[in-house]
């Protein structure tokens, strides 16, 4: 399993409009593999949609988008996780935002790595295996 982060998802949104990207090549590369997203993330991607200016559009394509998905939800390991994470990362003085902590605990009670455009945050959190694109 690989979980993706928000900024790959909303990279493969853009590229679906205007064309194959780097982020197209990687869904590639790990055809095979069973991709899988946090509920976290799913939550910042309605917020964008939310946001935008065509709104209906935009939940259009993320409901597309994730029916290839494994929609992960949180279980009772993913606390423990999280306050982990936080901890280390607030005693280093180096945090990251709540939702990235939330997103990188959900990769991490799985076992699987994240792949993100943002590895200045999630290259902070141990443990965590981070792919790029």
């Amino acid at each position: 399993m690989i979980h993706l982060d928000t900024t790959f998802l909303v990279d493969l949104l853009r590229e679906a409009r205007r064309g194959p990207g780097p982020a197209t090549a990687f869904l590639e590369v790990v055809a095979e593999q069973e991709l899988a997203i946090s509920v976290h993330a799913l939550c910042e991607l309605h917020a964008g949609a939310e946001l935008s200016n065509n709104s209906a559009r935009e939940q259009q394509a993320i409901q597309s988008l994730c029916a290839a998905l494994t929609i992960r939800h949180t279980d009772d390991n993913l606390a423990q996780v999280y306050g982990r994470i936080l901890a280390t990362l607030q005693k280093s003085g180096r945090s990251i935002a709540t939702l990235d902590l939330l997103i990188a605990a959900s990769a991490l009670v799985d076992e699987a790595p994240l792949v993100t455009r943002n590895l200045g945050h999630f290259q902070r959190v141990p443990g965590l295996e981070v792919l790029t694109y």
